[in-house]
């Protein structure tokens, strides 16, 4: 149960709202997302406990104890998550940043009436926004944690929020409701679950975020064998639980071959850190690539991955010089500069310029550029 007060709580959600004021992040064409944040403020759907990341680990942060840095974790910035489940120092539930939660929800496209399916219900708080404008009874939302379920089940009733819950795997959708009109998933996924697909109704929604960095808005075909659509900007969630567990870290994969190779590494690396379209691209072309940048005295640094065997790092040496460093079966320093080509070569497209297509049972699935047909396409994996 959350405190009804927190010092500073209705300052903070102020500040946050006006920063999402200043920057135009409250869409005109849907005005009820605003109304029903300010009805249905983060904090009252945010445990008594969460976490903060001190720099070395995931560290809680309980309101009972020190509630105004409770509330500061509950209301940071604009695209900042609040992290509110860590198990075994990873983070494996969190609030989603408020500007990537409206941004969606203005994605999605929700009209009062419709039916709409969640997946990942989390804390509940945005299966309240969903279920204040589709209207009681109308949102069935999915949590694979019976602990999280039952905890928002509660929340939302309390809030006077008639939203049905159900502990399943996301990836499966919810077919005793179905169908929908709208599907909305709260965590990124590298392939879109046919499930989902299969239960929305011709002409539906589904918003989900792809590749943990940008979220799509697909439409399902009038013969609900293949949906297709846009992607609609950022979204940095976190992958589901399965993905979590799966992916070594880079320091796994180093441990698994020596160095083979080094090289001057010719370009700058500016770029990587500083274009979101650029690192949306190659995500496309190097889906199983995971890239950390850092800077230091000599310049930008990045370790890059590919899960399994092969790695890379990309070292800054001074004098606007930087060293590739390559093991494994795949050179993935060259890899990453022949994507880099390939995206300058179609006139360095926006995130906004690709899309998706899902078809054959969810068999094939491709990201696109310019053109769900000619456009030049990728498979994803």
């Amino acid at each position: 149960m959350v405190l009804t007060t927190a010092p500073g709580i209705d300052r903070l959600r102020r500040s946050l709202a006006a920063a999402m004021e200043q920057r135009g992040d409250w869409p005109e064409r849907s005005p009820w997302i605003r109304e029903a944040v300010e009805a249905l403020p983060r904090h009252r759907f945010a445990p008594t406990r969460v976490w903060r990341w001190d720099g070395h680990a995931y560290v809680p942060v309980d309101q009972r104890i020190d509630p105004a840095g409770w509330a500061r974790e509950v209301y940071p910035g604009p695209d900042t998550a609040t992290v509110t489940e860590a198990t075994d120092g990873l983070p494996t539930s969190s609030l989603s940043s408020q500007a990537v939660v409206v941004d969606m929800l203005d994605s999605l496209l929700l009209e009062p009436g419709q039916r709409v399916l969640e997946l990942g219900t989390g804390s509940g708080w945005n299966a309240a926004l969903l279920s204040r404008r589709a209207g009681p009874d109308r949102t069935v939302s999915v949590e694979a944690s019976p602990d999280l379920a039952q905890a928002a089940r509660q929340i939302l009733a309390e809030a006077g929020m008639r939203t049905r819950v159900e502990v399943g795997d996301g990836n499966q959708g919810w077919s005793p409701a179905a169908p929908y009109d709208r599907v909305i998933a709260t965590y990124a996924v590298e392939r879109i679950p046919w499930a989902w697909v299969a239960q929305t109704r011709p002409g539906g929604r589904i918003v989900t975020p792809w590749g943990r960095l940008g979220h799509l808005a697909l439409t399902v075909a009038d013969d609900g064998r293949s949906a297709t659509g846009w992607v609609q900007g950022l979204a940095q969630f976190m992958p589901d639980r399965g993905a979590l567990r799966r992916e070594s870290d880079y320091t796994q994969v180093r441990a698994r071959s020596e160095p083979e190779e080094e090289r001057p590494f010719l370009r700058d690396l500016t770029p990587l850190h500083d274009n979101t379209h650029l690192r949306f691209a190659l995500r496309v072309a190097l889906p199983h690539l995971r890239t950390t940048l850092a800077y230091d005295a000599d310049g930008l640094n990045a370790w890059i991955h590919d899960t399994e065997q092969s790695w890379a790092t990309l070292s800054a040496i001074g004098g606007r010089r930087t060293i590739a460093t390559q093991g494994g079966p795949r050179r993935l320093a060259d890899e990453l500069e022949t994507a880099w080509d390939t995206w300058l070569s179609l006139g360095s497209p926006d995130l906004y310029d690709f899309g998706m297509t899902v078809t054959d049972n969810g068999a094939t699935q491709y990201i696109w550029v310019n053109d769900p047909t000619a456009g030049p396409h990728w498979l994803t994996p």
